[in-house]
């Protein structure tokens, strides 16, 4: 295994800050990254965040939430949280999401987010979703922007390692389900514990293979 530098580390993560820079050379200074935890899951809310971070600030080890570990994962949660201008988070529940579809409510999501920061961004930077968040906010859409972006990778361990906890919660309620390692994703395991058992009340019924089975 390579061995971590603080000085790689350092010059890595300065680079996430590419589009932030440059977001602030067009003369915005308020820039928020918006990112949502649990779209593909087939149970329980999908949970939004939207950090504006400080220009100058070093994260040690700051990535997409999916390439770092637990461990580290709630390391900069708290990082993030204390550092931030401003953080938000917020849930968009089962019902809403089998209400609007998956998508929509992502959407709804990310404008919640945003208007839930104690600040307005005046640019916000989003993960491939591209979002109208009103006249006065500029916005750019990145793919992969999680993994490129500094203030994404933050809004994205904040939703991932809220939306692990809620996972957390749903294993105590129903056992029988896996949530503790399947965090309500399709495994092997859950179908067939849905299977077996049926849906939960916090199943998504839009999604399949629940919507396919009989109600």
């Amino acid at each position: 295994m390579k061995k971590f530098s603080v000085a790689a580390d350092m010059e890595r993560v300065q680079k996430l800050y590419d589009f932030e820079d440059r977001a602030r050379a067009d003369g915005y200074n308020l820039i928020a990254g918006v990112d949502e935890a649990g779209r593909g899951s087939l149970v329980g809310a999908v949970v939004v965040a939207a950090v504006i971070l400080p220009g100058d600030l070093y994260l040690e080890r700051l990535n997409d939430s999916k390439k770092i570990s637990a461990k580290v994962r709630e390391t900069l949660y708290d990082e993030i949280i204390s550092a931030a201008i401003s953080w938000s988070v917020v849930a968009v529940d089962v019902a809403e999401i089998d209400t609007l579809n998956i998508y929509r409510a992502t959407l709804e999501g990310m404008k919640r987010a945003v208007a839930g920061l104690n600040v307005q961004p005046e640019f916000v930077l989003t993960d491939a979703m591209k979002v109208d968040f009103g006249d006065k906010i500029s916005t750019r859409s990145i793919i992969h922007g999680d993994a490129l972006s500094a203030s994404i990778a933050a809004a994205s361990i904040i939703a991932k390692v809220t939306r692990d906890r809620l996972a957390d919660r749903w294993a105590v309620d129903y056992p029988e389900y896996g949530f503790e390692h399947n965090r309500g994703y399709g495994t092997a395991e859950h179908i067939a514990a849905i299977e077996k058992h049926g849906p939960t009340p916090i199943h998504r019924r839009s999604f399949n293979p629940v919507k396919s089975l009989k109600q």
